[in-house]
């Protein structure tokens, strides 16, 4: 939707980053719905609106309510960062978004504001609030596993969540960037199974597509999620494509495969030659990404590509 943020996290975008698209170049709401029908109709059916911050794109909820309509789409959702939700969770949950993914990090403000480099977690929560008051269900909380800085913290969000009715899903930082790739990734794994053996968790699915693996506690009130992108590859089983704001289709966040849809749609090209080239393009998607192997290969902004 949008390479915008009005959060700095300092594993995503660095503070003086400034080299955003320019508008001319955004996928415009008639060609992100035009997009997302040709890629339901080659059989995607679930679409996730994301950023940067994508409740920073004005006018999102009349563009929520055109692709929702798509004969075919099953599941519409939306990753936030959570500080816009307060004022429009019941819009879009009334538009046809089915599901949130919340990015949150921590609940100490002084860590928050460290991370985010915004004293704006009390907006998050506030947003978290409303979007329990809209009705979504499940709500998830992203929460990326940065040890030095918030792995003190787990215990007082599975609370946080376990009270509220929350997912939550621990990640992996994931080394795209120079920012992030001097914060450095840690395993889940030891995490894993002390959590597992503390709260008697049992392995379970819940939907969504996604490259989560889950927990639940034995009477099922509470689940928790895990992406481990480095620890535990799941590149066999991905099934997702990004497109950025700039209608570049990526394949893989590890690999530089991309093809730019858009000059294909501003240039006449016919719905069935676009959804050729991305056919094309998939069956191209690589096997795995190098994060290990090859630490410096990708240096990109993870707002940029799609988050």
């Amino acid at each position: 939707m949008t390479d915008r943020c009005d959060l700095r996290c300092t594993y995503c975008m660095p503070a003086e980053f400034d080299g955003y698209e320019i508008p001319d170049n955004w996928l415009q709401f008639d060609e992100i719905v035009r997009l997302s029908r040709i890629f339901v109709g080659l059989g995607v059916s679930r679409i996730r609106l994301t950023g940067g911050e994508p409740l920073m794109r004005s006018r999102i909820a009349d563009l929520v309510g055109q692709i929702a309509e798509l004969p075919g789409l099953r599941d519409l959702s939306l990753s936030t960062n959570g500080t816009q939700l307060r004022k429009c969770a019941s819009t879009l949950k009334e538009r046809g978004i089915r599901r949130l993914n919340v990015s949150l990090d921590t609940l100490n403000r002084e860590t928050f504001l460290k991370l985010t480099g915004r004293d704006s977690l009390d907006e998050v929560l506030s947003g978290l609030s409303a979007a329990r008051l809209a009705g979504f269900d499940p709500i998830k909380i992203n929460m990326v596993w940065l040890p030095g800085i918030n792995q003190q913290e787990v215990e007082a969000m599975i609370e946080f969540c376990m009270a509220r009715g929350f997912i939550l899903r621990l990640i992996e930082n994931m080394p795209m960037g120079r920012a992030a790739q001097a914060m450095g990734s840690s395993s889940l794994q030891p995490l894993i199974e002390n959590l597992r053996q503390r709260f008697a968790l049992t392995d379970h699915i819940i939907p969504g597509g996604g490259p989560a693996r889950y927990l639940r506690s034995r009477d099922s009130s509470f689940s928790i999620g895990f992406i481990t992108p480095i620890s535990q590859h799941f590149c066999e089983t991905c099934n997702r494509v990004r497109v950025s704001v700039s209608g570049t289709l990526h394949l893989c966040l590890g690999q530089d495969d991309q093809i730019e849809l858009l000059p294909l749609m501003r240039s006449g090209k016919s719905d069935e030659f676009i959804a050729q080239v991305i056919r094309d393009a998939v069956m191209r998607k690589p096997e795995k990404h190098e994060f290990q192997e090859k630490p410096g290969k990708i240096i990109r902004i993870m707002a940029s590509t799609g988050g």
